[in-house]
């Protein structure tokens, strides 16, 4: 029901606002709290996800064998699941500062009212990717008590990412949506100008990115690290064609974990190098 591979598209990210936030490594009593509070998050918005799209995962064939449509789970137990996940992001919160305690119930109710989004708007795929952004934002006001720029340029590109690579994902379910009255991008222009929306998307988060190195006086690492980033979405925007979709969970599991990761691994070094010099 939880997927891991989701996890890690925005655990990364969290990890990045919080490099970034304090020029260097994080105390460890703080990442811990940010590590409970992203499973937390991660948790409650999945298992919501699941149980207010249980009657379209019930009839589409892709989604069908899910643990809810299955009958794996119950209703009630993914209810209580819930309940259980976002108290602990709540906790978490508590536990780091005032602000971002204050801040939670809005980080649930973002996550949460996503679900909703695909019954009334094709804009639904970026309503996803505020969901994402919010792991880095949060980690920042976590470790900062405060907010500034940094963080919500850095939600911009994570948004942008993620509607992007979920517009491909999407591609799948184009004729499911179209019976269901689902709106998405690829349903309402086409798959071929879904996937050039898509790549639109990833070009901007790209030059955002390097918007916000410079600002943030990133150096060598850090940029080949988001070359190499560039790279790995041309070739995941290679793998899908309109008329060949068939390689779309590669895309979207595969590829963009790598590109998540590598990003956070090569920015923290490079914070950490500049720091130790």
């Amino acid at each position: 029901m939880v997927k891991i591979e989701h996890t890690i598209f925005a655990l990364p990210f969290a990890f990045l606002g919080a490099f970034l936030a304090v020029r260097g490594l994080p105390d460890i009593r703080q990442i811990g709290w940010i590590v409970l509070a992203m499973i937390g998050a991660r948790s409650a918005a999945m298992a919501f996800n699941r149980l207010v799209d249980l009657p379209f995962d019930s009839r589409n064939p892709r989604t069908a064998n899910r643990a809810l449509p299955s009958k794996q789970l119950s209703k009630g137990f993914v209810i209580l699941f819930i309940v259980l996940s976002a108290a602990i992001l709540v906790l978490a919160a508590a536990m780091l500062n005032p602000l971002s305690l204050s801040l939670s119930p809005l980080a649930l109710g973002i996550i949460f009212f996503y679900s909703y989004t695909k019954r009334f708007t094709w804009f639904t795929h970026m309503f996803l990717g505020v969901s994402l952004a919010c792991a880095p934002i949060g980690a920042w006001i976590a470790l900062k008590g405060s907010i500034s720029a940094a963080p919500l340029i850095l939600g911009l590109a994570v948004a942008l990412w993620v509607a992007g690579f979920d517009i491909i994902y999407s591609c799948q379910d184009v004729e499911f949506d179209k019976k269901e009255s689902i709106f998405s991008i690829p349903k309402r222009f086409g798959i071929r100008a879904a996937l050039w929306i898509s790549g639109i998307l990833h070009f901007i988060m790209l030059v955002i990115l390097a918007f916000l190195f410079v600002q943030e006086g990133m150096g060598t690492i850090g940029f080949s690290g988001l070359i190499i980033v560039g790279l790995l979405l041309a070739y995941e925007h290679s793998l899908v064609r309109p008329k060949d979709i068939s390689r779309a969970n590669t895309a979207f599991f595969t590829i963009n974990g790598f590109v998540s990761i590598l990003l956070c691994v090569t920015t923290a070094i490079d914070i950490l190098w500049n720091g130790l010099k």
